[in-house]
């Protein structure tokens, strides 16, 4: 009996078409860099490969185990699939340098890899996040080999991460902690309840943003040089294409990004520098997708997403599109036929995805709501302040207080680690702000409206304190009362002009506050809605903490707290407005 069931698992796995039959895989393959440091690969070959065919290299931190799947996948399609471990991590040598490392590796990489007997002298690139930021890094050193690549939520070093304009998070040392050491550390990356009870314990105890490493049990000397540079300077443009390196970028490239990706800046702002700069006809080679995704799902779509269901239409199959650009740019193949012009965007609510020729294409109309205030109820969910279409004449401001020390709101922002399973429909924010921010609201649409590209806000601020945070969130209200959030952007004031030089505010004075980074959205804004707009000073637990002295944030502890007072003005002479990108079909 033993015997008979033995056999017929045998032949079961014979039979099977996804057995090993498929597919070689070449372990610990050993890449000698130019400094002598070996890195190790993973190389899936096509089973019995008798021709020499393009190679796709994915370049991770993540340590090559992660992503045997897709390397299984790529090798029964076609390819050879090398996952190779970033220096430092998995069985690589070396030490970690997150996002300092990558280019000139990647360039040897990818002329190592040409060399060998399997690649036909074609290579590409796969991968998201850390990996899609890999790809660029590589691109800028210009590999003779290198024939396209494929950024999915590309990480721009600066700009997405580890700030967001010019503001961290406690979630950049929960990362370094994961990819510390040569493990891959996923458990304890993945303990919500760990990282929520640090990120708290830091924020109940006013203690300094330079102390979360040593707080979460991992002194890091990297956390230490990030924080060192809490602006977009010369060390972060390092990391990335010059001007000038993008003009010799001569490649197709497929970049993918989603609504709720948290790295949306990053890849667009790839994006949009290769679109400045690059030749003609790069650019004309350079497509965009934008999904309804969050940061996991521009590599594995889902339709439910922060408490949101999107349409079938959304569930691309990412493995599937990939090859079809591999074979389209390495195989003279067709050209993917998704891709039916340069941008492809998802409207979330009407399940259809929809194209323009360029991104600034897409909600060129422009519809404006002015800020305004009408009672005293600024306050109250309910009786807000409004957003109208005339402008203004001349009422008194909004008036809001941010108080550092108060740990009211502390868990109820979104972060990273700590959002909601529905972050996107929670109103907790808008129910529980009380006088620590502003609630306007808008008159309910005539009719459905389509905004899809990028919100814009011209606020007019003035406060007692030489910095602090304002946030600008918009939701879409619905005629039932239910929400949804659209679009957010954060300004630290000392950087409100200039991203790459501070300049302290001066009490009593009156400052535009120009919201022009809000990520890309594309909604039907349906009849009977409402946008709400709450302005406000982020005072989270998942946020690093402005504590409004003008000093070294980093280092700022209650004793450097300063309560600010804040008044949007709404007048002729400061005509505060909420921009709304409309398509007009």
């Amino acid at each position: 009996m033993k015997n008979f069931i033995l056999s017929i698992a045998i032949i079961i796995f014979y039979l099977s078409p996804a057995s090993a039959q498929d597919i070689d895989i070449l372990s610990g393959v050993k890449i000698k860099l130019r400094d002598g440091v070996q890195l190790n690969a993973t190389v899936y070959k096509p089973h019995g490969q008798k021709e020499a065919l393009p190679v796709i290299l994915q370049l991770t931190p993540y340590i090559s185990d992660t992503y045997h799947p897709r390397g299984t996948y790529f090798a029964k399609n076609g390819y050879v699939y090398a996952i190779v471990d970033t220096r430092g991590r998995g069985s690589s040598e070396g030490v970690f340098d997150p996002l300092m490392q990558e280019a000139k590796d990647g360039y040897d990489i990818v002329e190592w890899l040409a060399t060998q007997k399997y690649c036909n002298g074609k290579l590409t690139m796969w991968g998201g996040s850390y990996s899609g930021y890999n790809q660029w890094a590589t691109a800028k050193e210009l590999p003779p080999h290198l024939k396209t690549i494929v950024p999915v939520a590309a990480v721009k070093p600066g700009v997405d991460f580890p700030i967001v304009d010019n503001v961290s998070y406690p979630y950049v040392i929960q990362w370094l902690t994961y990819t510390n050491g040569k493990t891959g550390n996923g458990l304890l990356f993945n303990d919500k309840s760990y990282w929520t009870a640090k990120f708290s314990e830091r924020f109940q105890q006013d203690l300094p943003f330079k102390s979360l490493d040593t707080l979460v049990g991992n002194p890091s000397a990297i956390f230490q040089k990030w924080i060192t540079h809490p602006a977009y300077d010369d060390y972060f443009k390092s990391m990335s294409p010059t001007p000038a390196q993008y003009a010799q970028i001569n490649m197709p490239i497929l970049s993918i990004t989603g609504h709720y990706d948290s790295d949306q800046p990053g890849a667009l702002t790839f994006y949009k520098e290769f679109m400045q700069y690059a030749s003609p006809s790069a650019k004309n080679n350079h497509f965009l997708i934008i999904g309804p995704w969050d940061h996991a799902g521009t590599r594995t779509p889902k339709k439910e997403v922060g408490g949101l269901t999107f349409g079938n239409a959304c569930l691309l199959d990412m493995d599937a599109l990939h090859k079809q650009w591999y074979d389209f740019t390495l195989k003279n193949g067709a050209k993917p036929e998704f891709l039916q012009n340069k941008v492809a965007y998802f409207v979330s609510n009407k399940n259809t995805w929809k194209y323009a020729s360029s991104l600034g294409e897409i909600g060129k109309d422009k519809q404006s709501l002015y800020l305004n205030t009408t009672s005293n109820g600024l306050h109250n969910v309910v009786q807000s302040a409004i957003l109208q279409s005339n402008t203004p004449q001349s009422n008194a401001p909004a008036e809001y207080t941010y108080d550092p020390l108060d740990k009211t709101l502390g868990s109820i922002d979104f972060g990273m680690t700590g959002r909601p399973d529905n972050y996107l429909t929670d109103q907790s924010l808008a129910y529980g702000i009380g006088n620590a921010g502003v609630i306007y609201h808008s008159a309910p649409f005539e009719k459905e409206t389509e905004v899809s590209g990028f919100f814009e806000l011209k606020a007019y601020i003035e406060t007692d304190v030489k910095d602090v945070d304002i946030r600008a969130i918009v939701f879409e209200v619905k005629a039932d009362g239910s929400g949804v959030l659209l679009t957010t952007q954060t300004i630290r004031a000392r950087f409100r002009d200039n991203l790459e030089m501070e300049k302290l505010l001066k009490p009593g004075e009156i400052n535009l506050f120009h919201f022009n980074h809000f990520p890309f959205i594309s909604r039907a804004i349906e009849k009977g809605s409402r946008l709400r707009l709450i302005i406000s000073s982020p005072n989270s637990i998942f946020v690093q903490k402005n504590y409004c002295s003008g000093g070294v944030i980093a280092n700022e502890t209650v004793k450097d707290a300063h309560t600010a007072h804040i008044k949007v003005y709404n007048d002729s002479k400061h005509q505060s407005v909420l921009v709304l990108p409309v398509v007009n079909d």
